[in-house]
């Protein structure tokens, strides 16, 4: 049997080195990696995946109805029954926070996919264009940052009633301008690159080079963004349902939840634990992986 020597071995191990180093690995797949190591990431990710089944599985999981009521219990603290206790209602509160999250999550979501689409197509456009396009586009930004994004709202809840639907446009409408001068910031950054003259030189559209070019090369900033926008919208839910401008009985969100809590904490501190507990949860999870992204897409973290 052919022995094979310690120097021949050592050759082909950096052979297999150099091809692998041609080979090389795409953003993605390196991103990945990365993101894997990083735990406090992947505890964010598995927290809000889990979050997220179990607001889908909420009918059908859910231990009662979230208009179920039984008045001659009122509220009562946790036990083998109801987990996390009951309202001053008697309505399970374990219910009333899984269909809340339904609400919250589905805001956040929504909202911040308003506020993605919005953003980076004007700010893509915006910085690519440049001149006076660019100057006017971006005192409309100015502008609408001088507005009090609460009127704004209040307004188009008076003028076009209270639902659902309306709240994450409202709320969409309202996040999307930071979104644009991130976007913008990068657009001017990478329209001068050769790839983008040379899409120039073979006679490509201008809408052409910002889809296919520009807008792909920003998704690393705007999609660590983009997990940081979504805690600042459920933010922004509770804080309007706390004010009772945002989801109304009987339907139920976090933010309603808490503000109901907040009312009766003295006497009930378990409808201000739980949901408060549950919403901050969300939203730890939510940055722990918006900063696992943000430093797993910095190409300046990537070894040598």
């Amino acid at each position: 049997m052919e022995q094979i020597s310690p120097q021949h071995q050592e050759q082909q191990a950096q052979q297999e080195q150099r091809a692998q180093q041609e080979k090389g690995t795409s953003l993605w797949k390196d991103a990945w990696i990365k993101l894997s190591k990083n735990y406090l990431a992947l505890f964010g990710l598995s927290v809000l995946a889990f979050l997220c089944i179990v607001s889908i599985l909420t009918p059908w999981i859910a231990p009662y109805g979230y208009e179920e009521q039984n008045l001659m219990l009122g509220a009562t603290a946790p036990s083998l029954q109801h987990w996390l206790g009951t309202d001053i209602f008697g309505r399970d509160m374990l219910t009333r926070i899984m269909y809340g999250g339904r609400v919250s999550l589905t805001v956040g979501f929504i909202a911040t996919a308003v506020a993605l689409i919005i953003g980076v197509l004007w700010g893509a456009i915006a910085g690519f264009v440049g001149g006076r396009v660019d100057a006017v586009m971006m005192r409309i930004v100015d502008i609408m940052y001088a507005l009090p994004f609460m009127i704004f709202i209040v307004l188009l809840m008076v003028v076009f009633g209270r639902n659902i639907l309306l709240l994450f446009l409202a709320i969409g409408a309202v996040e999307w301008l930071t979104m644009a001068r991130i976007v913008r910031s990068q657009v001017m950054s990478l329209r001068k690159q050769e790839f983008v003259e040379a899409a120039h030189s073979l006679g490509l559209s201008q809408w052409t080079i910002i889809r296919r070019h520009i807008i792909p090369n920003t998704l690393g900033p705007v999609l660590v963004y983009t997990t940081l926008t979504i805690p600042s919208v459920m933010l922004l839910e509770a804080f309007l349902s706390f004010l009772g401008l945002g989801i109304q009985p009987p339907q139920s969100s976090w933010g309603l939840l808490i503000n109901y809590g907040v009312e009766t904490m003295e006497e009930y501190p378990w409808l201000l634990i739980f949901p408060g507990v549950t919403l901050s949860l969300t939203l730890f999870a939510l940055n722990f992986l918006g900063d696992g992204l943000r430093d797993a897409l910095d190409p300046r973290t990537s070894k040598d």
